[in-house]
């Protein structure tokens, strides 16, 4: 049985696992999910990953949640080249380090300001924006200033997993028409080194769902649209 990847390329977790994926060939079926539809919540699914967030892997009668453990499994079982998780004790550990500090930092405000402005739009009240833009504002700088200092990538010369998990997070807000790269030339250098790194057109293949929502959401059925915007109410106001 080929190993399987669940996705929603929608997803920033699920967009480096099919990036790291695809680029270093690794053979999988890829498995759309659509947690927009709740499909992660369905009884086949739910035996794939009790956790029922996405993305998730099947490799045999082996299953496994949550993204980054999943990026250093095949790391590991297919062997991929050092760069990606240094066995240098140093730069591991700088890779570690932005790993532990993304998911509660860039990716919960990264991820806010794409609900809010796609979703809800004009019914985000001015000071509720300001807020999430100001946390975003904040998680960009540490990028800069912290994580990435005067390196080229997170952890010196070469790309990391660091790198392919921050740019994703960082392109999920541009999806909401929001250019964070605008008046950051640090920022934006890194980021046209990782596209080059990871090469642009698998790039522009991983982000087209993410680039495209603002026209998807205009074409949305109106009673799908009810549905979701009470939990985006609930979550990020």
């Amino acid at each position: 049985m080929a190993l399987e990847l669940y996705l929603d390329l929608y997803s920033q977790p699920c967009r480096s696992v099919y990036i790291f994926a695809k680029k270093n060939n690794i053979p999988f079926d890829f498995r759309r999910l659509s947690l927009l539809d709740g499909e992660q919540y369905g009884e086949e699914f739910g035996k794939i990953n009790m956790i029922r967030k996405a993305p998730a892997l099947r490799d045999g009668d082996f299953c496994l949640a949550e993204s980054i453990a999943i990026l250093l499994y095949l790391a590991e079982k297919f062997q991929t080249p050092d760069f990606w998780y240094p066995a240098d004790l140093q730069q591991r550990a700088r890779v570690n380090e932005y790993l532990s500090w993304q998911h509660m930092a860039i990716r919960m405000h990264g991820s806010r300001m794409f609900w809010l402005r796609v979703f809800l739009g004009v019914e985000v009240p001015q000071d509720k924006l300001d807020a999430a833009l100001e946390d975003l504002n904040g998680s960009l700088k540490l990028i800069e200033e912290k994580f990435l200092q005067d390196r080229p990538f997170i952890a010196g010369d070469h790309i990391t997993l660091a790198d392919l998990v921050a740019i994703v997070e960082i392109m999920q807000p541009v999806g909401s028409g929001l250019d964070v790269f605008e008046g950051r030339p640090k920022l934006s250098a890194w980021r046209d080194r990782v596209q080059d790194a990871i090469g642009k057109e698998l790039f522009d293949d991983a982000h087209q769902t993410i680039m495209g929502s603002q026209e998807a959401v205009k074409l949305m059925d109106t009673s799908r649209m009810q549905v979701f915007k009470p939990k985006i109410l609930r979550l990020f106001l």
